[in-house]
């Protein structure tokens, strides 16, 4: 790909969706470990707004997941990337959400030796992966604003 005068950007975080075999159960488990209820709440869709910048994190039901992309994600969940959200303290992020029926994954770990960027994984109790980084940049970023 050549460089034009248009080449696009990444502005942040947008969306993120996950699905869920049980929805409702799905929908108050998140709500429990984000502290809010969806702000947008469909039969086959939810979504919170969530975080210092309104990140939007959406709730599939499973029979849907076809209009993802074409694809229905496989019963584990895990089809896609991982989307990693800053927390100030991702060993009590993981705590707390362990707490909630999440399993952990891949416990907390810096990235780089040295880098400060330490992150971990949970697998929730719907089988999707979530992300938890404590992250230098992104609170440069927050603190520029």
């Amino acid at each position: 790909m050549t460089e034009t005068a248009m080449t696009p950007a990444f502005r942040g975080l947008s969306t993120v969706a996950y699905t869920s075999n049980d929805h409702d159960a799905a929908k108050a488990w998140f709500a429990r470990l984000l502290g809010v209820a969806p702000y947008f709440d469909n039969p086959g869709y939810a979504e919170f707004r969530i975080g210092d910048y309104q990140y939007e994190l959406g709730l599939l039901d499973g029979k849907y997941a076809g209009y993802l992309g074409g694809e229905v994600v496989p019963a584990d969940g895990r089809a896609g990337a991982i989307a990693y959200w800053h927390v100030d303290d991702v060993q009590a992020m993981i705590d707390y959400a362990v707490s909630l029926g999440a399993k952990l994954h891949q416990p907390p770990r810096e990235f780089q030796p040295g880098s400060r960027f330490v992150g971990a994984t949970v697998i929730d109790p719907f089988g999707n992966m979530l992300g938890f980084m404590y992250n230098p940049h992104y609170l440069e970023v927050l603190e520029g604003r």
